[in-house]
């Protein structure tokens, strides 16, 4: 008989952000007189910028001619895409990466999911906690935890983000194979420096390591002297791999356009303690799996680096971030300890009360979206997630029902 992978039954009832649609769901259809503001989900709300759409339509256009029509591209992504890619965010920035380092995908969450195909079954992963539910669920898909207990997986070392410790995790105590890192961070907002980013690449340089580093925000870093990629960091191209995505950068949510980026020189081992190219092994699965990202996509994506596209891009993250900087000071007033909205477009509310008590006090009162904290991780109990992504003047009515409720 056909059979089931059996540790799917580990995983929680449904996804966070399918609870919370749900949640909001039912308060929808019990009051449809409530105009509901959503500040839960990361989805942007502004238009492609304008370089984006131009290049689409001219794209399109050729795709319409049998002369300048587009079959299967290459798997790992057009050339002028990844040369651009390579020259503008990281040798600009004074890191080695050649642009066949570089392959593009239809997202990072898709990345950051399927890379832990690459590796064995008995490794020891680090997650922060709170974290992206995806690095946790994925690796417990593929069997390398053990059950849920007391909202936490046996077998995984978390590395615990709190208001002590401003939200970022410190180095494991214990050897671990397999860091996962976020900066800016999703959902805390908390941002790395050069010297916090130097400490774990030497971790994991000396247990021979490796780093996933999710950069997904990296385009919000308004301070010159933090890092937006681990390969400024001297010796990360050996022991990280970097995902990185178009998706809050120039509103690509729903065009779908990222990539990934594995230097040749990182390694991992094989049984015998032998090193094997952990580039080899992506490009096999890549290609294996995947048909790469359509070729107007790929132009649009391309547009981001033009001196247009460059101006319209900081256009949109500065509309984000004078949201998140509202948001921030907003709640700051009413007297809450919060993380992120400076260099990040999320904001982190320490409530001090259950997430989801608070979660439904501003839905059902304020009908404001938010995101529970304890849907990220146990140390996320207590907290909540608000997004900068949607209007101003949303983000200034939402803020306004919020107080009024926090205040009554």
């Amino acid at each position: 008989m056909i059979r089931v992978n059996p540790n799917f039954s580990k995983l929680q009832a449904s996804y966070l952000f399918s609870d919370i649609a749900k949640r909001v769901g039912a308060f929808q259809a019990a009051r449809p007189d409530v105009k509901v503001i959503k500040l839960g989900i990361g989805d942007v709300t502004r238009a492609l910028p304008p370089a984006c759409v131009a290049a689409l339509h001219r794209a399109v256009d050729e795709m319409a001619g049998d002369t300048t029509f587009r079959g299967y591209g290459p798997e790992q992504g057009y050339d002028f895409l990844r040369n651009a890619i390579a020259v503008n965010d990281y040798q600009s920035r004074h890191a080695d990466i050649q642009p066949d380092e570089i392959f593009v995908s239809d997202g990072a969450k898709c990345d950051t999911a399927n890379i832990q195909e690459l590796f064995a079954q008995d490794i020891t992963i680090a997650v922060p906690d709170p974290v992206y539910p995806v690095y946790v669920d994925t690796n417990v898909m593929a069997g390398r935890t053990g059950k849920m207990e007391q909202g936490r997986y046996a077998g995984l070392v978390y590395l615990e983000c709190t208001p002590d410790n401003d939200y970022l995790p410190k180095l494991p105590e214990t050897h671990v194979d397999l860091i996962y890192l976020c900066f800016p961070n999703n959902p805390t907002g908390a941002t790395a420096t050069r010297q916090q980013l130097t400490d774990w690449v030497a971790y994991a340089r000396e247990h021979k390591a490796l780093i996933l580093f999710d950069a997904a925000y990296e385009a919000f870093v308004s301070d010159p002297a933090l890092p937006r990629s681990i390969y400024e960091i001297e010796g990360a191209r050996d022991v990280a791999i970097e995902f990185r995505s178009f998706s809050k950068t120039a509103g690509f949510t729903g065009t779908r356009c990222a990539f990934t980026v594995v230097p040749k020189s990182c390694m991992a081992y094989d049984t015998e303690g032998h090193a094997v190219a952990l580039h080899a092994l992506w490009n096999r699965r890549h290609c294996t799996k995947f048909n790469g990202v359509s070729y107007p996509v790929q132009r649009a994506a391309e547009a981001i680096y033009s001196p247009e596209g460059r101006e319209q891009v900081k256009g949109l993250i500065t509309y984000y971030m004078k949201n998140a900087a509202f948001i921030r000071q907003r709640i700051h007033d009413l007297g809450y300890r919060v993380s992120g909205g400076v260099n990040a477009p999320y904001i982190w509310i320490h409530t001090q009360t259950d997430s989801w008590t608070f979660f439904d006090r501003l839905l059902t009162e304020a009908g404001v979206v938010t995101t529970p904290g304890s849907g990220f991780g146990a140390c996320g109990q207590g907290h909540i997630r608000i997004s900068a992504f949607n209007s101003f003047e949303k983000v200034e009515e939402a803020m306004a029902r919020i107080g009024k409720v926090l205040t009554s």
